[in-house]
């Protein structure tokens, strides 16, 4: 039973797969690596100009919808060239603009600059909690991905509908709930990557960055709204 797991071609087969699933790891994380760069000039270029700022609320998130889909759909297009690496750093150039809005009312604060470290610290302690977590567990999950990918739908749609509504509960139970999402999320996302289920690195960074993304954004508004100080 089982010979061909016992065989040179098995073993060479085996070694293959191990060494292709390592490839794709390492380079989704020199990637993301790479991608917080134009994300971080993206908030710089925001907030120093103040460009978001200038523009309604309204305006600002149509732009948001339509620019966070768009480029997302020319990532996934171009994913399997070297264009798609491109496309993931101007996508992450623009989330970084994006950003600028919030970071801007936080820094704000006296304590702005401490709340934003803060925020930084949370996400990356979660994504090695998550890393590690994604080498240890050894069960599917798939079935937890279907779940989650409900929730995050439900706060899409939650925060779209409260920003008609602008209920300060609501928005506090939405951030948490959308911290907790994505930091599920970012789990499912890295263990996809280390069991080899995903074999494309420009998706892996696209959907871990994402994961990332909601992770800090929850938590600086989070901390804003808790510890922003005016004094």
């Amino acid at each position: 039973m089982n010979q061909s797991l016992q065989t040179p071609s098995g073993l060479a087969g085996s070694g293959a797969l191990a060494v292709e699933r390592s490839r794709v790891l390492r380079n989704t994380y020199w990637l993301l690596a790479l991608s917080m760069v134009p994300t971080v000039l993206g908030a710089w270029v925001g907030v120093s100009t103040g460009v978001m700022q200038m523009m309604s609320p309204g305006m600002s998130l149509v732009i948001f919808l339509v620019g966070a889909f768009g480029l997302m759909y020319g990532v996934e297009r171009t994913k399997n060239s070297s264009a798609g690496v491109y496309m993931l750093l101007g996508f992450t150039f623009f989330m970084g603009l994006m950003l600028s809005r919030m970071l801007a009312m936080v820094l704000g604060f006296t304590n702005g600059a401490t709340l934003v470290m803060t925020a930084f610290g949370g996400t990356a302690a979660i994504f090695f909690a998550m890393a590690t977590l994604s080498t240890v567990i050894k069960r599917d999950l798939s079935g937890l991905a279907k779940f989650l990918f409900v929730g995050a739908l439900v706060v899409f749609v939650g925060f779209l509908a409260n920003f008609f509504l602008q209920s300060s509960a609501l928005m506090l139970t939405l951030l948490i709930v959308c911290l907790g999402v994505f930091s599920a999320f970012m789990l499912v996302d890295l263990k996809r990557v280390v069991d080899g289920g995903e074999t494309n690195y420009i998706s892996a960074t696209l959907a871990i960055y994402l994961d990332l993304y909601n992770v800090f954004q929850s938590l600086l508004a989070l901390l804003g709204i808790f510890g922003g100080n005016r004094d």
